[in-house]
C-alpha cells in the first residue's frame, strides 16, 4: 500500500469532522451501512451498463454481486452506478452516436462521487471505448471488467457466428438459395446466450483492447460469458480494483503509446474490427498521446494474422478461448509486442505472456502459417480520402485488392435502400457502389452502413462482393471489400461530395490508395464548388454532438474532451 487511509478520495466525504461530513454519513447509514462497511476504506464505484434491452449484457445482474463479493474480500466498500447501456442490436440511430455520451457519463459519475476507483462493466461494442474514454480522462483506478462472448450458435447441426452469418444467409436468401422457413429457424439458433457476439467483430476486438492496454485481468476478455470462470473473474476484478487503489496504479501509468502500440498488434493479430482504429484513436487521444491511424497502417506490413475466427477465418471465440485465448495469441506476437508495458495488476504485460499456451494450432496459427498473406486491416489515402479511410483486406474477394470501376453515387442510405434492388438500375459486379452523407455530421453518428447489401439482381446471379465506398462504418461482423471511415466526410466538405456517377474509380490495396480517376483541373473545381451541410438548430444531445464531433481519424471523439484534467469537484 503506497496510500493512507486520509488520502482516499473518499475521505473528502466521509472522513472529515464538519457538517457536510455529517450529512453524506447519516445519508449512507440511511442505506442500512454502517460505519464499519465504509469509514477508512476504498469506495469503488461499479460502472454497470445493463439494462433490459442489451442482451450482451444479459448477465450483469449476476455479475455486478460477483464484483461487490470481490470488493468486501478485498476490504473495499462497492457503489454500484447505473449508466447508459449502448445495445447495438436496438439502439438508433446507431450507438456510435452515443459513445461520446457515455464517456461523458462515466467520466461525471466517477468525478462527482465519493469515488476512489472503479470496476468498469462493458463489452458490447462501444461500451468498452466509451466507458474507458471516461475513466482514461478522470485517472482513477479502474478495471476493465468485459462481458465475454456468447457461447457458439447453432441451426440444423451447422455453427453458427453473429452477425457474419446473418450477412452471408440473408444473401442466400435473397438468391433464393434458402427458405423464408429456414431463414426464421435460424432466428432461435444463431444467438442463444448472453454474452456478446462470438464473432471478431468489434465486441471482442474492443474487449482484447482494454486488456493489452493493461485495465483487464490476464486472460479477461476471452472468456465466455456465461462459464464459471466468467463469475470467478467477476470476483477477482473487484478485489484488483482495491489494490489499484491503495497502490494509486491509475489510467495515467497505464495508457502509453507502447501500450497503444501493443494493442494495435493485437487488433491486426486477431483480425480486428474497422472499428477499432477509431476508437483507439480516441482513447489515445484522451491520454494526452498523439494516437492517429497511421499507425495501424505502419503495423499492417508486420503484424501477422493468426487467430482464425470468423469473419477473416473459421472459427468463434469458444474456440479461440478453449485454444489457449489471448494469452497464447500474445505468446506467438512477442516480437512485436512491448513487453514491459505496465497493466493493472502492478506487473507488465511480459509477465502474463511469457508461460501461456497455445492449445490448437488451427486456431491460433503460427506466425509463418498465418490465415492470411494480406493484412487483417488497412489505411487508405488518395483524393477521395486525404485524411485517411480503412479497409479490411483479410475478409474481402482477394480478386478486388487491385480494381478499377465505375462510379455509382448514393447521396443517403435511403435513396440506397430504395433503389438498390431496382431491376432497371445501371450496375454490374465492376460497379464501385458509393455512399455519403453517412459520416459522423452527415448521419448522424456514423453508422453501420458501409456494408451496403448488393444489389438483388446481381446477388441472383452469384455475385457476393462489389468495392464499396462510403464515410458510413460497418460490423466488426461484416467483410467484403468496404472502404468505410472516408475522411473527412461529404457533410463537412471532404472529396467524396465531389464524386459523380460514371467516374473512374481506382483501388490499389497493396499500394494503400483509393483515387478518382478525374483531370486535377475539373477535380480541383469540383472541390471548391463543394457546400457543407448547413447545421441546424438541433435541440439536446444530438445538436451537441453535430457541432463538436471530430471526424473519423481523429476519433470522432468531441473537440473539447481529448486529455485529462477534470478538476475535483468542491465540498462546500
Amino acid at each position: 500500500m503506497t496510500k493512507e487511509p486520509t488520502e482516499l478520495r473518499s475521505h473528502r466525504w466521509f472522513g472529515v469532522n464538519d457538517l457536510r461530513s455529517f450529512g453524506h454519513r447519516s445519508r449512507i447509514k440511511q442505506l442500512g451501512y454502517s460505519e464499519e462497511d465504509f469509514v477508512g476504506k476504498p469506495v469503488i464505484g461499479i460502472i454497470n451498463t445493463y439494462n433490459d434491452i442489451s442482451p450482451c449484457h444479459g448477465h450483469f445482474p449476476q455479475r455486478v454481486e460477483e464484483i461487490k463479493r470481490g470488493i468486501f474480500q478485498a476490504g473495499g466498500f462497492p457503489l454500484e452506478l447505473p449508466a447508459i447501456g449502448l445495445s447495438e442490436n436496438f439502439q438508433k440511430p446507431t450507438t456510435m452516436l452515443y459513445r461520446n455520451l457515455l464517456a461523458m457519463e462515466a467520466e461525471e459519475l466517477l468525478r462527482s462521487y465519493p469515488i476512489d476507483g472503479t470496476v468498469l462493466m462493458g463489452g458490447c461494442d462501444k461500451t468498452t471505448p466509451g466507458l474507458l474514454m471516461g475513466a482514461i480522462s478522470m485517472d482513477i483506478p479502474a478495471v476493465y471488467f468485459p462481458s465475454g462472448p456468447m457461447m457458439s450458435g447453432c441451426w440444423k447441426g451447422q455453427t453458427l457466428g453473429s452477425g457474419s452469418d446473418v450477412w452471408k444467409y440473408w444473401d442466400e436468401l435473397r438468391a433464393g438459395n434458402i427458405s423464408e422457413c429456414e431463414w426464421k429457424g435460424m432466428e432461435s439458433g444463431i444467438a442463444r446466450t448472453p454474452g456478446h457476439c462470438m464473432t471478431m467483430g468489434t465486441a471482442s476486438t474492443m474487449t482484447a483492447i482494454a486488456e493489452v492496454l493493461g485495465f483487464s485481468l490476464p486472460g479477461a476478455s476471452s472468456i465466455p460469458a456465461v462459464m464459471a470462470d466468467q463469475s470467478r473473474l467477476a470476483a477477482a476484478s473487484g478485489r484488483l480494483a482495491v489494490d489499484a487503489v491503495w497502490n494509486d496504479r491509475t489510467p495515467s501509468t497505464i495508457m502509453s503509446a507502447e501500450a497503444v502500440h501493443n494493442a494495435s498488434v493485437v487488433a491486426l493479430a486477431m483480425g480486428g474490427s474497422t472499428n477499432a482504429i477509431v476508437h483507439l484513436v480516441a482513447m489515445g487521444r484522451r491520454a494526452g498521446l498523439d494516437t492517429t491511424n497511421e499507425l495501424f497502417d505502419e503495423l499492417a506490413q508486420r503484424v501477422p494474422l493468426l487467430a482464425n475466427i470468423r469473419p477473416a477465418g473459421d472459427h468463434l471465440m469458444q474456440d479461440f478461448y478453449d485454444a489457449g485465448g489471448i494469452l497464447g495469441l500474445l505468446n506467438r506476437l512477442q516480437d512485436l509486442l512491448h513487453l514491459d508495458a505496465p497493466i493493472i495488476t502492478g506487473g507488465v504485460l511480459g509477465d502474463e505472456v511469457e508461460g501461456a499456451e497455445v492449445h490448437d494450432d488451427d486456431v491460433i496459427r503460427g506466425i509463418d502459417t498465418p490465415v492470411s498473406t494480406v493484412p487483417a486491416l488497412r489505411v487508405l489515402r488518395g483524393n477521395l480520402c486525404p485524411d485517411g479511410a480503412v479497409i479490411k483486406p483479410a475478409s474481402m474477394d482477394p480478386e478486388k485488392l487491385t480494381h478499377t470501376g465505375t462510379a455509382l453515387v448514393f447521396d443517403s442510405y435511403r435513396e440506397y435502400k430504395a433503389q438498390i434492388d431496382d431491376p432497371a438500375l445501371e450496375v454490374d459486379e465492376n460497379t464501385v457502389l458509393i455512399l455519403r452523407g453517412s459520416g459522423p455530421v452527415g448521419a448522424p453518428g456514423m453508422p453501420e452502413w458501409g456494408m451496403m447489401p448488393l444489389p438483388k439482381k446481381l446477388v441472383e446471379q452469384g455475385v457476393r462482393d462489389m468495392v464499396r465506398i462510403s464515410d458510413a462504418r460497418m460490423s466488426g461482423t461484416s467483410y467484403g471489400t468496404c472502404i468505410l471511415h472516408v475522411a473527412p466526410e461529404s457533410a463537412v466538405g471532404g472529396p467524396l461530395a465531389a464524386v459523380r456517377t460514371g467516374d473512374r474509380i481506382e483501388l490499389d490495396v497493396a499500394a494503400g490508395t483509393i483515387n478518382a480517376q478525374v483531370d486535377e483541373a475539373e477535380w480541383a473545381e469540383r472541390l471548391r464548388r463543394i457546400a457543407p451541410l448547413p447545421l441546424g438548430r438541433e435541440r439536446g444531445y444530438l445538436g451537441l454532438y453535430r457541432r463538436h464531433v471530430n471526424q473519423a481519424d481523429q476519433g470522432c471523439d468531441f473537440d473539447f474532451l481529448a486529455g485529462v484534467g477534470n478538476p475535483e469537484p468542491e465540498i462546500l
